[in-house]
C-alpha cells in the first residue's frame, strides 16, 4: 500500500454502543442489490426507500449502474453548468438525484444509500458523519488508510465534479477523497448516498464542464492499491463494517415486496429531460 493518512482527524461525536441501547442500534435492513441499473431507475429506488423510511423502515442498499451515468445534484444549474450537446454527442446517460451536491460520474464504483427515521442519526451533520465513519472503517479494510477530512466547511457548490474537493467530515485518502455523499432530509426521515470509487476517475465531469473547472482529484481504490478492488469486495467492507457499528444487519438479495412498482411511479421524473436539466418536472 502507497497511501498514508497525511491529514488529521476531525473529532465527532461519539454516538451510544448498541450495547447502550443509543443510535448505533441501527441495524438497518442489508439489500445486496446486485442487479446494476439505469440511473434513472437507481434514483427512483432511493426515493422510494426514503418514503419507506418515513413508515419508520431502515434499509441500507449497495448498488452499481448499468450503463454509466452523469448525476447532478438537485439544486445544480445543470443547463448552464455543463455542455449539454457534448453529452448527448457523448452518448452519456444522465440523471438529476434528489439529494444536493454536485455532479459526479458513475461508472465502476460501489453506491450506497441509507434511509431511516431522521431521529436515528441525529443532526444532519452527526448523520453525515456516523455514517461517514462506516464508510472509512470500510475503506481501511480494503487496505488504505482513509480518515475523515478536517472541518474546513462545506465545499462550494460551484462547477466540477463531487470529488473535485472536500467538505469536513468526507472520506480521504492521501489528501483525495475516496467517497462523495449527499443527504435529503424529508417527512422526518433521511436518505443518504453516495459513491465508493473502484476503478473510474472523475474526468469525465471535467470533459462536459462549460469554461474552466477544477481539477479531478478523485481517488479510485484500484488506483491507490495498484490493484482492482471488485464490487463484492467493497460491499463486503461495507457489510461488515456496518454490522460491527450499528449491530447485525438483516440481509436481502432481492428487492422487498412492492418496492420496484413504487420506484416505477417516480420513474417519469426521473427520466424526465425538464428535471434532468432544469430541475423541474415538466409536464
Amino acid at each position: 500500500m502507497r497511501v498514508t493518512p497525511g491529514l488529521t482527524p476531525i473529532t465527532h461525536p461519539v454516538l451510544p454502543s448498541a450495547q447502550d441501547g443509543g443510535a448505533r442500534r441501527l441495524a438497518p435492513a442489508l439489500w445486496i442489490d446486485r442487479v446494476p441499473r439505469p440511473g434513472w431507475l437507481n434514483m427512483a429506488i432511493d426515493r422510494a426507500l426514503l418514503e419507506r423510511a418515513q413508515g419508520g423502515e431502515r434499509w441500507l442498499r449497495l448498488y452499481a449502474w448499468d450503463p454509466p451515468c452523469l448525476s447532478f445534484g438537485r439544486h445544480e444549474p445543470a443547463a448552464r453548468r455543463y455542455d449539454r450537446g457534448l453529452v448527448r454527442a457523448l452518448g452519456l446517460a444522465v440523471v438529476r438525484r434528489p439529494t444536493g451536491g454536485r455532479a459526479v460520474w458513475h461508472a465502476g464504483e460501489l453506491t450506497y444509500a441509507l434511509a431511516c427515521p431522521a431521529a436515528v442519526l441525529g443532526s444532519l451533520r452527526e448523520a453525515y458523519l456516523e455514517i461517514h465513519l462506516v464508510l472509512r472503517d470500510a475503506v481501511r479494510r480494503l487496505g488504505i488508510a482513509a480518515e475523515l477530512a478536517s472541518p474546513a466547511g462545506p465545499a462550494p457548490l460551484d462547477a466540477g465534479a463531487c470529488f473535485s474537493g472536500s467538505a469536513g467530515g468526507e472520506v480521504v485518502a492521501g489528501g483525495r477523497k475516496v467517497v462523495g455523499s449527499a443527504q435529503l432530509r424529508e417527512g422526518g426521515a433521511l436518505l443518504q448516498h453516495g459513491s465508493l470509487l473502484l476503478e473510474a476517475d472523475q474526468a469525465v465531469v471535467r470533459q462536459v464542464t462549460r469554461g474552466s473547472a477544477p481539477p479531478d482529484r478523485s481517488a479510485p481504490l484500484g488506483r491507490l492499491l495498484d490493484r482492482r478492488v471488485t464490487w463484492d469486495q467493497a460491499a463486503a467492507a461495507v457489510d461488515a463494517t456496518a454490522g460491527s457499528r450499528w449491530g447485525p444487519l438483516p440481509r436481502r438479495e432481492h428487492a422487498p415486496a412492492g418496492l420496484l412498482q413504487r420506484a416505477e411511479t417516480h420513474g417519469p421524473r426521473f427520466r424526465s429531460p425538464e428535471w434532468t436539466w432544469d430541475g423541474t418536472t415538466g409536464g
